[in-house]
């Protein structure tokens, strides 16, 4: 299993050592770390380098906040072109949703931004991960579609039916999150996507609910978000496991020399 979607970052780095070797003795293979802005980009490249096996680098702008400076923006294009090399993805960005009314930036101001660093992963031929939810998941669609960006991941998406459909006609990936184990809403929404198009996801640390609460969120989750996919598709859970892994190299294609 592979965990397309934490934020790595956010762990404590002490006890990821540890961390990491108790969830590879559970059947994870690695995770797509993402950044939220310049300086979780640089400590998630550090981690790469450190777990360069397991953790697989997205950098990128997190939406949901103040955009960042101009000065923040050409330092991590730069850093985009000096570490391509050490980087799996463009992510997390998208279009702000939850905190939009709160933010001190229009949403056009947003959309330009995000407009900018689709260009820099397209100019660099590399995936984007994707904050995209609810009224806002065809706004960033139809940019896709402009800019041409031929491969996309709408992570833990939230969207009309119509919407999600036009996403898996563009051949594009959606993840789902441990959620799905016990929310309706995220199970229909598994069973509007060709399993060839999952991918699995934690957004550590974020937590969950049910069965998830109170316990630190980590790829340990993947299992039983695995389990449930088994049941909702009628296949077999190692048939999943292995297609789910095969969708990440897919979609992140960088991964594909070290995930074998």
């Amino acid at each position: 299993m592979i965990d397309a979607h934490i934020h790595l970052e956010q762990y404590d780095v002490k006890k990821l050592p540890t961390q990491i070797e108790k969830w590879q003795e559970s059947g994870v293979k690695g995770v797509i770390a993402v950044s939220n802005d310049l300086p979780s980009s640089y400590r998630t490249l550090e981690l790469r380098d450190k777990f360069p096996d397991f953790v697989h680098a997205a950098i990128g702008f997190h939406p949901e906040q103040p955009l960042p400076v101009e000065q923040d923006f050409l330092e991590w294009r730069g850093l985009v072109q000096a570490e391509r090399e050490k980087i799996v993805a463009i992510g997390e960005i998208g279009l702000p949703h939850y905190n939009l009314e709160i933010l001190s930036f229009s949403l056009e101001h947003y959309f330009d931004f995000l407009s900018r660093c689709l260009e820099v992963a397209v100019q660099h031929q590399l995936p984007v991960a994707l904050h995209a939810v609810h009224d806002k998941t065809e706004l960033v669609f139809d940019l896709l579609q402009q800019k041409q960006v031929p491969i996309a991941h709408f992570h833990w998406l939230k969207a009309p039916e119509n919407v999600v459909k036009k996403i898996v006609d563009a051949g594009y990936y959606i993840s789902v999150t441990p959620e799905i184990c016990y929310r309706v809403r995220d199970q229909k929404l598994a069973k509007q996507v060709p399993l060839q198009q999952l991918l699995i996801e934690t957004d550590g640390p974020w937590p969950f609910e049910d069965e998830f609460k109170n316990q630190p969120t980590s790829p340990l989750f993947l299992g039983k978000i695995s389990s449930q996919l088994a049941t909702l598709y009628g296949i077999n859970e190692h048939k999943i496991r292995e297609q789910l892994v095969l969708n990440t190299h897919r979609c992140y294609q960088e991964i594909k020399s070290t995930l074998t």
